[in-house]
């Protein structure tokens, strides 16, 4: 990379750093300043840095969309934090500074090791503070190869809809960022092909058709109600079916289960079921989404 590309306003990495003490606080953002002479790397960082656990609540609450990597600290602390955090269906990239030596050392799979927050968390030793700024990029980098199904802590399967969905949109909100600034042109979507349907086990597979099926269902029951989150609860959709690489025809089979099934409702009740014909929009509509999705991930010529 030239040293022009510096020259140019890039979007900030919005770390937050809560820690045990306000002095080791300092230290890492002053670690995070200092990471490269000759750059300006005070504009490479937006740091901030709560005092209290419920500024820290209110932060990730009003800028969870926004952070880029949390820098926490192990202890006894730390589980309560990431309680919330798994209760808010809120995955961040994440360093956790630990009082060990050499927190990584022998760990050859970190899907396989003990993890607190989730499996793409790094951990670094608090006598290494100062290669944190390299710690926060493993991190993100981690965290941007995480898979949608990846195992939590306490937890007999993957997270629920509504984490993937958080977690397959900040990833892509990350990557976009990244993207822009290292200078490069183009939008790109990164997908994991591990958490694609077809590479999924059986068992993840049919689970994830069934929340998508749920999650179809609440669109179309909304469809024609006045509700201000519908393109919300649609790009939801969409942002799931893209990431897991699901074909179209299989949302159109979802979409004709759930007519059949609304038909038998409709007949039991004694009533028409011509109605039915005005949800081919809903499937339009969620299709055309989908092609804008795809459209948009096709990097664009300079």
């Amino acid at each position: 990379m030239t040293a022009s590309l510096f020259n140019v306003q890039r979007p900030k990495l919005f770390v937050c750093v809560f820690l045990n003490s306000r002095e080791l606080a300092r230290s890492v953002q002053q670690a995070l300043i200092d990471d490269a002479p000759g750059a300006p790397q005070k504009e490479r960082y937006t740091v901030v840095s709560p005092e209290s656990d419920q500024a820290f609540f209110s932060l990730v609450e009003q800028q969870r969309q926004q952070l880029d990597c949390l820098i926490l600290q192990d202890g006894s602390q730390l589980p309560a934090l990431i309680t919330w955090l798994h209760n808010q269906a809120t995955l961040l990239p994440i360093v956790i500074l630990d009082a060990t030596p050499d927190p990584e050392a022998g760990v050859a799979d970190l899907e396989a090791s003990i993890f607190l927050y989730h499996s793409a968390e790094v951990r670094l030793a608090l006598n290494k503070v100062e290669e944190m700024a390299e710690f926060v990029d493993r991190a993100i980098d981690q965290f941007l190869n995480l898979s949608p199904s990846c195992r939590l802590p306490n937890a007999s399967s993957e997270p629920d809809l509504s984490t993937q969905n958080f977690l397959l949109l900040h990833q892509r909100r990350l990557t976009e960022k990244l993207k822009e600034r290292l200078g490069y042109l183009g939008v790109y979507y990164k997908r994991n092909p591990k958490a694609f349907l077809r590479y999924l086990p059986q068992a993840e597979r049919e689970e994830l058709l069934a929340q998508l099926r749920d999650s179809y269902r609440v669109i179309i029951l909304n469809y024609f109600v006045d509700d201000s989150g519908l393109n919300q609860r649609i790009d939801d959709f969409v942002n799931t079916i893209f990431f897991a690489d699901i074909p179209v025809a299989q949302i159109v089979e979802t979409h004709m289960e759930l007519m059949d099934e609304f038909a038998k409702q409709l007949k039991l009740e004694g009533r028409s079921e011509e109605i039915l014909l005005d949800y081919r929009l809903t499937l339009i509509d969620t299709i055309a989404h989908l092609c804008e999705m795809y459209r948009r991930s096709v990097p664009r010529e300079s």
